[in-house]
């Protein structure tokens, strides 16, 4: 009787944690959508601009714009890694940490002093524990990230920049290519990459002028960057929750029709016992 009451006991608990899991599974999938959506919004925008900036990139302009500022010799590096707030989203964080670990470590073992700015709760508690110093932190990055928090998470790294601090500037965050595919990912902010030899703005009918219009340029497609690797990363985060919850959710229902397959022997097993005590009393009184 002990043991039908345990799994009995057990059966209810599972049947809980599968409500729980079912339910946030489905709370991940409405925030996917809105996410997945942002996503495939900002990319047209972003691709235009990285194309745009590529053209009228050249290396005689960079005394013009500090953004511009290729140095001979990568000295110092920042590095922002973009992490979630929440866990119960499988590998997520994991794969960023170990991602931007390697980053770091390539740097470093170059001879590249690096400093590390990390969003997230989850990298935030990481590396504390790890010991690793922290330049700066930030656990205010909602599941919609907008443009003004990408400015915020920038603003302080490219100014630095600007000044000759820093040397190089990478993001580490989740590419969001489908919901099953959401690869950590190390991309370069500062210095600027272009495509081929690029093309000088005086080629350009530009009005307001050209520097104008450039200086305005740049420090947008930083910005944007770093936001098209929040969105990125948001959709991400839900993409991994949702199949986490999910598998787990399989899982618990898996484990619900072993519980009741091993209740139903337990109760069998009673009823046997309990049929045998009432024909032996009643034979013994024979």
């Amino acid at each position: 009787m002990s043991q039908a009451r345990e799994v009995k006991r057990r059966i209810n608990s599972v049947q809980n944690t599968g409500k729980i899991t079912r339910t946030m599974e489905m709370v991940a999938t409405s925030k996917l959508k809105r996410a997945s959506d942002r996503v495939h919004a900002s990319r047209p925008y972003a691709e235009a601009l990285e194309d745009l900036v590529g053209g009228l990139y050249s290396p005689d302009l960079a005394d013009r714009f500090p953004l511009l500022r290729v140095p001979e010799e990568t000295k110092t590096a920042a590095v922002l890694l973009l992490t979630a707030n929440r866990g119960l989203a499988g590998a997520f964080n994991v794969n960023l940490i170990r991602k931007v670990r390697e980053l770091v470590g390539e740097f470093r073992a170059n001879g590249v002093s690096t400093e590390l700015h990390v969003a997230g709760k989850k990298g935030i508690s990481f590396f504390r524990f790890q010991g690793e110093a922290l330049s700066q932190i930030w656990t205010d990055i909602g599941d919609y990230p907008s443009p003004e928090d990408a400015g915020h998470l920038v603003e302080d790294l490219q100014r630095r920049f600007e000044t000759g601090e820093l040397d190089t500037i990478w993001v580490v965050a989740s590419e969001y290519r489908s919901t099953l595919s959401t690869p950590p990912v190390a991309r370069q902010v500062l210095p600027l990459q272009a495509d081929g030899e690029g093309a000088s703005i005086d080629r350009f009918i530009l009005s307001p002028s050209g520097g104008h219009v450039l200086s305005k340029l740049l420090p947008l497609y930083v910005r944007n960057v770093i936001y098209r690797a929040l969105v990125d990363n948001a959709a991400a985060e839900q993409g991994a929750r949702r199949a986490a919850m999910k598998n787990a959710t399989d899982n618990a229902s898996d484990m619900l029709d072993a519980l009741r397959r091993k209740y139903n022997r337990a109760r069998q097993g009673q009823i046997t016992q309990e049929i045998a005590e009432i024909v032996g009393g009643a034979a013994a009184f024979e």
